[in-house]
């Protein structure tokens, strides 16, 4: 037969001749794709049985199941079908790849012989099960599977679109279900074909090696005939030849890494993440059985404890692959956390935890820190990570900024106080790659350290709702290995690639501060009662552990209730993960929040109670109230305490430093002269009320405006000229797509004022200990609110107690305090710290950052004077020029629609001061604001004198956290964590009353330090500190005395 004469070949036409060769759409009964499957046969019977609950394996089984058959549907949302699937293969296809092909719109799990082997989810890829890889004479022809599947997609069960609150009545149907013959040659061809049709559309026209694909392909068509497996391998030799040919050494490397994000609760609540977990992860192990090169990494300990709790044989696999280095685990943290919103303690914790889970349950520590999708990473991230044993940090959540494209992909990141890490970001700007020539080709050409770095991240299987990676990709990606036209691709693990990226250290850039993601600013105040109940329940479980330190200290009985505080710990640390925390979740999953930290409220309470009962144990003295202190400075406040009638008496208390003192008895006769100036209380003829306690002379008038706010002893005016503070603003709240996740800039040009009938002000607290002023505001026609300005005795702020009834659509509150100051940029505290930002928008970087996160406080200050504004449970903030606002409440429609709506309680308070804040002390102020002192019952005789366990000599350090030691041996052992809070160099005293036999310096994870010991005597010992560090003590407790 005469060879084809060679043809001149449109690129067009060449190219769609391909395309549909390879198609599922087109020309199935004659193309390559309409052969990939051969014989099929029906399954010998199917039943099912639907319930509202998710069973586990055993007690599903044992149901009634009733017959069923393909294209039924079942439901509703949220609900399982469990289906039992009976099989008998024919004989004839002996020697053959048996599948069972399964498809339905729910995710689906197979158990065989009572064990979960493989997921099944049509979004994700996987539409088969394999049976067998090859028919044997002895194999068995019938067996029973049953099939799980939940009434809810890979991303839930939104109804209409992806964010849409889930549809409850949705009903899922079963498309397919049915065994058939798979022919592997054809898969493996057609991945082929793919390849070379991805690298001519990926290099163009322009490119040489573009056209060899091309051509490959379209010859590998000429000899291929799908009806004729014999002419199969020319076709595959024709590709492997063009694959063979290998690149040059400068080529790019590509590290490949099996990747399965899972959202630990988004779209779907809590307990379904704990399925997907199974589903994804059971897949990935199949894969890591055929394919002895596959790594998967895996982060989030708090996923493994699910699947070691519910799926034992399954996690059984997962670390026995973990020893094979097949398996990595990855992040060191309990969950992927918001980087934003948790406190320093809290972060430490999630590495505390996390880390230790790692190390006890697959033998080491994570050396990586892995958090890809969260919505901006903090400035002290670098020093909690490196204080947690990690120096390394992948993440691509920068690549959806919205204004500025982030200027690197590899570099090292300095904190805030100067720590160093190494960062990746995966240039293909994604962690879902599926291993087409496109992500490939992107992942170069999209690079910005070309010259700077060789070698990049390429993370790939189904994300978000999990699914992770596929035979599919991993032989798409094999075939790319070192061929010529492409960067190198090798499988490969995180390790691997931060080795090579570390070997080229000295030609990276560096990035100082906040990494800030120019996105998603509505997360600092969406579900306004999510982030209170993270403030309240932080502030709890301190107070808790401190308490229990003393108490542990102080006793000889009392046992510190370590088992308690981890569960309450890893249920807050749970709350913060990032699609929690931020609100940007379904209802379902605020609900749950909403329980996890009233669990920790009601047990936190609790243990608080039996630490204050064990502290003064043995103490002299008559039977009442002991007064708590858990911040590291003296502290004398106004405080309500309860009378036995049920009514409540105010009374100026001082209480040492990390210390109690015994509640004062109730007044018989009129109050005795204050030590300080009391609180005056003027009602003008017009409406406006004074308040005047000698430190600050506040003004409102008769519609609740601050008018004046003066600082007495200077005299000085915080309020701008001809402005009014405390004014609440409605703005337009309507995004692009991300409802509860983004607040746009345009919203800034639709600012109404929410304006106030006159004479609504009267008097409160009519002065003495406490004056105070309320009013009522009618918000919008559906929402209102009461707010009471509170001034105490010889206290330095003022403060709004604010209770409002909202129900408003995609509108958004915030608060405005205009001030007679002048500067460039405000200070805002961060976890350990506070960094600035500007209050202009010069740049366009300036101007991405129109709403932005803080925590407790916010300062604006200029030479001598500022104005802080500090707050209780909120996050959103901004300043803007000379006018500081704190976002209150949003009320977004998605996912949830419920979110917001309801009563919300919330204080914030202003304090104007001379000089720096932090020679002022707004940080102390801010502190105090949020950590009340404790008024708790003494079940015993309540101590008849003040006492303090620990001090400190510079203002600047702050002792964040006394909690006992993580380790078992150091039962008598405490840990105490403190940090430099105003951005200096300083040594400090700490002076402590408690029994020390020996104080060492230790790391975050509590490893001590080698050369860390610290001399102790006269009952103190010194910590030198460099600006914003965090240090961490060991202090080893005497014996107790028998």
């Amino acid at each position: 037969m005469a060879a084809a004469v060679p043809a001149l070949k449109h690129w067009r036409t060449a190219l769609e001749r391909v395309e549909k060769f390879v198609s599922p759409l087109y020309f199935t009964d004659c193309n390559l794709r309409g052969r990939l499957f051969g014989q099929r046969h029906p399954v010998a019977a199917l039943s099912s049985f639907l319930t509202p609950e998710r069973l586990r394996y055993q007690d599903a089984v044992q149901q009634d199941f009733r017959p069923a058959q393909v294209g039924d549907r079942f439901g509703p949302t949220w609900w399982t079908c469990w289906f039992r699937v009976e099989l008998i293969i024919p004989e004839a296809w002996i020697g053959q790849e048996i599948h069972l092909c399964w498809e339905s719109d729910g995710e689906g799990l197979v158990w065989r012989d009572g064990e979960p082997v493989q997921g099944l989810t049509t979004e994700g890829e996987k539409n088969s099960y394999i049976l067998t890889n090859r028919l044997g004479e002895g194999d068995p022809r019938s067996l029973t599977l049953y099939v799980e599947v939940a009434c809810s997609g890979l991303l839930g069960a939104g109804k209409g679109t992806m964010i849409a609150p889930p549809d409850p009545e949705k009903m899922f149907q079963l498309k397919r279900a049915e065994l058939a013959v798979f022919h592997r040659d054809i898969h493996l061809l057609l991945v082929d074909l793919e390849l070379l049709l991805g690298i001519a559309k990926g290099l163009g026209k322009d490119n040489q090696r573009s056209f060899q694909a091309l051509y490959t392909a379209n010859q590998m068509v000429n000899v291929c005939d799908p009806a004729r497996p014999e002419t199969f391998p020319v076709a595959q030799a024709l590709a492997s030849h063009f694959f063979g040919q290998r690149g040059g050494d400068s080529q790019h490397t590509l590290h490949a890494m099996g990747h399965c994000h899972i959202d630990t609760a988004w779209l779907w609540p809590f307990k379904e993440t704990v399925r997907k977990c199974a589903r994804s992860w059971v897949t990935a192990v199949k894969l890591m059985e055929q394919n002895a090169d596959f790594i998967f990494v895996c982060s989030q300990a708090q996923q493994l404890e699910w699947v070691k709790s519910h799926y034992p044989s399954l996690y059984a696999q997962l670390q026995e692959f973990a020893c094979r280095g097949q398996f990595v685990p990855v992040g060191g943290t309990w969950v992927e956390m918001d980087g934003n919103l948790p406190s320093g303690e809290a972060m430490v914790r999630q590495f505390l935890q996390g880390q230790r889970f790692f190390l006890q349950e697959f033998g080491k520590l994570c050396s990586e820190f892995w958090l890809p999708d969260t919505f901006g990473y903090s400035a002290q991230l670098p020093q909690i990570m490196r204080g947690c044993g990690i120096t390394r940090f992948l993440t691509q959540k920068l690549s959806w900024n919205l204004v500025n494209s982030f200027p690197h992909h590899t570099f090292l990141w300095e904190g805030l106080d100067g720590s160093p890490v190494l960062v990746h970001f995966p240039p293909g700007d994604s962690y879902g790659m599926q291993g087409n020539v496109e992500e490939v080709l992107k992942t170069v050409t999209n690079n910005q350290d070309k010259g700077r770095a060789n070698h990049s991240a390429f993370l790939f299987g189904f994300g978000d709702g999990g699914g992770g990676p596929t035979q599919t990709m991993l032989d798409r990606l094999r075939r790319l290995d070192h061929t010529d036209g492409l960067p190198r691709v090798q499988l490969s693990s995180p390790d691997q690639l931060f080795q090579a990226l570390e070997s080229d250290q000295g030609k990276l850039c560096t990035w100082v501060g906040e990494l800030f993601l120019e996105l998603h600013n509505g997360t600092y105040t969406t579900h306004a009662q999510i982030k209170k109940g993270n403030r309240e329940c932080e502030r709890i479980l301190h107070d808790v552990e401190l308490l229990s330190s003393l108490a542990l200290a102080r006793g000889t009985h009392f046992l510190y209730p370590a088992a308690q505080l981890q569960h309450l710990w890893r249920l807050l640390l749970l709350n913060q993960f990032h699609d929690v925390v931020t609100g940007s979740c379904i209802q379902l999953v605020a609900e749950d929040a909403m329980k996890h930290y009233e669990d920790i409220r009601s047990h936190g309470n609790t243990l608080l109670s039996a630490a204050a009962g064990a502290l003064c144990a043995g103490e002299p003295g008559p039977k009442g109230l002991l007064v708590v202190n858990t911040l590291p400075w003296k502290r004398t406040e106004v405080l309500a305490l309860p009378n036995p009638g049920g009514a409540q008496t105010l009374a100026l208390v001082t209480v040492p430093s990390i210390g109690y003192a015994p509640a004062p008895p109730a007044p018989t006769s009129p109050q005795p002269l204050l030590p300080q100036q009391p609180v005056s209380v003027m009602q003008e003829t017009d409406g406006s009320v004074t308040l005047d306690n000698g430190i600050i002379r506040v003004r409102l008038d008769p519609t609740g405006h601050l008018t004046s706010l003066i600082l007495v002893a200077s005299g000085r005016e915080a309020v701008a000229e001809g402005a009014l503070g405390n004014q609440f603003v409605l703005f337009d709240d309507v995004p692009l797509y991300w409802d509860a996740w983004d607040v746009m800039d345009y919203h800034l040009e639709t600012r109404k004022p929410v304006l106030a009938q006159a004479g609504t002000l009267a008097v409160g607290s009519e002065g003495g200990l406490r004056g105070s002023a309320w009013f009522l505001l009618q918000i919008s026609p559906s929402s209102r609110l009461s707010q009471e300005v509170v001034l105490d005795i010889g206290c330095p702020y003022v403060r709004f107690h604010t209770e409002v009834y909202w129900h408003e659509a995609h509108k958004f509150l915030k608060v405005e305090f205009p001030a007679r100051v002048r500067s460039p940029q405000a200070t805002y505290e961060i976890q350990f710290g506070h960094l600035q930002r500007p209050t202009h928008y010069n740049t366009s970087w300036d101007w991405a950052r129109f709403e932005v996160w803080t925590h407790r406080w916010m300062d604006l200050s200029e030479h001598g004077f500022g104005l802080a504004l500090l707050n209780d449970c909120k996050y959103g903030a901004s300043v803007r020029g000379n006018i500081l606002s704190l976002s209150l409440l949003r009320a977004p429609k998605a996912p949830d629609a419920t979110a917001d709506m309801g009563c919300h309680k919330f204080t914030y308070a202003l304090m104007p001061h001379e000089g720096s804040f932090q020679d002022a002390g707004v940080i102390p102020a801010a502190y105090s604001l949020n950590f009340p002192l404790l008024v708790l019952p003494a079940p015993g005789p309540a101590p008849t004198t003040a006492w303090s366990a620990f001090s400190l000599s510079s203002p600047a350090v702050v002792l964040e956290t006394i909690k006992q030691a993580e380790t078992i041996t150091q039962k008598r052992t405490l840990v105490l964590r403190l940090y430099e809070a105003h951005g200096s160099h300083v040594n400090c005293w700490v002076h402590t009353s408690l029994p020390v036999q020996e104080a060492v310096l230790c790391d975050l994870l509590e490893r001590r330090d080698p050369a860390g010991h610290l001399p102790f005597q006269d009952s103190r010992l010194k910590v030198t500190f460099s600006p914003f560090q965090v240090r961490s003590l060991l202090l080893v407790l005497q014996p107790p005395s028998t």
